[in-house]
């Protein structure tokens, strides 16, 4: 006889880590960063004909500090990588980061010596999305997985080990192509 018979019906057993998680779900603040081509598509999915908002993600916020989504949505150079990071840095915790389309995943279809190959050498990425530009369905479904991510993601001093440990492993990885530009 366990602790489910002897509460009348209609309690629900849950954790505080499991019901902190649903309710973080669905309240997302996505940052607006958006650097290329893929921004379009990304403006496109807060308009009527997809509606981000249903899906717990509101208003596209333009101050670090009141989101906790960071969408990098296009290529990102190597100019803007610190740049990147400081309102990487500037988000409260908990924060996320969606790289968004190709260029934001890998840099793109060229080896430029410009451009950042991969925006997981600046700030750890959560999700990414392929595409050039990626479609809003698919970012509406890479916001869908995140909420799976966010919901699972652990709390407190477990919470802040685990981002240790992705960013460290984030910013150590090196480049599969060594870098070469035209110019060197």
């Amino acid at each position: 006889m366990g602790l489910e018979e002897k509460l009348p019906s209609g309690f629900l057993l849950t954790t505080v880590e499991q019901l902190a998680g649903y309710m973080r779900k669905g309240s997302l603040w996505p940052a607006t960063f958006g650097l290329a081509c893929c921004a379009i598509e990304m403006m496109a999915t807060s308009g009527g004909r997809y509606d981000l908002a249903r899906f717990g993600t509101e208003v596209f916020r333009a101050s670090p500090r009141q989101a906790d989504l960071m969408i990098v949505a296009g290529r990102v150079s190597q100019k803007m990588a610190p740049v990147l990071r400081q309102v990487y840095d500037q988000m409260a915790e908990p924060k996320w980061v969606l790289a968004m389309g190709v260029c934001a995943s890998s840099g793109g279809m060229f080896n430029n010596y410009a451009i950042v190959q991969g925006v997981d050498h600046v700030v750890p990425v959560d999700i990414y999305l392929p595409g050039c530009p990626p479609r809003p369905e698919m970012l509406l479904h890479a916001i869908i997985t995140l909420h799976d991510k966010i919901q699972h993601m652990p709390l407190g001093a477990n919470r802040a080990e685990a981002v240790r440990a992705a960013e460290r492993a984030a910013l150590d990885q090196r480049p599969l192509i060594p870098v070469e530009g035209m110019f060197r």
